[in-house]
C-alpha cells in the first residue's frame, strides 16, 4: 500500500506539474521551434547568399584570368611592334651609315686622286724643266730672254707711248 500510495502521489504530482507547466512548456517549445525554423531559414539564406558571392568571385576570377590573357596578348603584340620598329630604325641607321661611309670613301678617293694628279703634274713639270734646262744652252737662254723682252716692249708700246722707258729697257738689254 505504501507503494501504491507513492505511485498515486507520483501520478498526481506529475499530472499537476503537466497541468501547470503545459502552457509555458508549449509556448517555450513553440518559440524554440520557431527560432529553430527562423535560424534554419537564415542559415539557408546565408548559404544561398554565400553561394552567390562565391559564384560572383569565381566569375570575377575568370574575368581577371581572361583580362590577364588579353593584356598578355596585347603586350606581346605591342612588344612585336616595338621590336619591328627598333629593327626598322636599326636597318635605316645602318643604311644611312653605309651611305655616309661610301660618300666619305669616295671623297677620300677623289682627294687622293687629286693629290696624285697634282704630284704627277709637279713631277712632270720638274722633269720637263730639267730636260729643257739640260737641252737649252746659255746662248739659247739669252736669245729667249731677248725675244721675251721684245714682246714685252711691243705690248708696252701699245699700252703707253713713253719712249724714255723704252730706251731704258733697250739699254738694259
Amino acid at each position: 500500500m505504501d507503494f501504491l500510495g507513492k505511485v498515486i502521489n507520483f501520478v498526481v504530482l506529475v499530472g499537476g506539474l503537466i497541468y501547470l507547466l503545459r502552457n509555458p512548456l508549449r509556448n517555450f517549445l513553440e518559440g524554440r521551434s520557431r527560432s529553430l525554423d527562423h535560424a534554419l531559414r537564415e542559415a539557408k539564406d546565408s548559404r544561398v547568399e554565400a553561394e552567390k558571392r562565391q559564384q560572383e568571385i569565381e566569375n570575377r576570377l575568370k574575368k581577371i584570368g581572361q583580362e590577364m590573357e588579353h593584356i598578355r596578348r596585347e603586350a606581346e603584340t605591342e612588344g612585336k611592334k616595338v621590336q619591328e620598329r627598333i629593327l626598322h630604325e636599326a636597318k635605316t641607321g645602318a643604311n644611312r651609315l653605309k651611305l655616309l661611309s661610301r660618300q666619305e670613301i669616295e671623297m677620300l678617293a677623289q682627294a687622293g686622286i687629286r693629290e696624285i694628279k697634282q704630284y704627277a703634274a709637279e713631277l712632270a713639270t720638274t722633269l720637263a724643266q730639267q730636260r729643257i734646262q739640260s737641252k737649252i744652252k746659255k746662248e739659247d737662254q739669252s736669245l729667249l730672254i731677248d725675244r721675251s723682252i721684245e714682246r714685252l716692249e711691243k705690248l708696252y708700246e701699245k699700252s703707253s707711248p713713253d719712249k724714255e722707258i723704252r730706251t731704258r729697257t733697250h739699254q738694259l738689254h
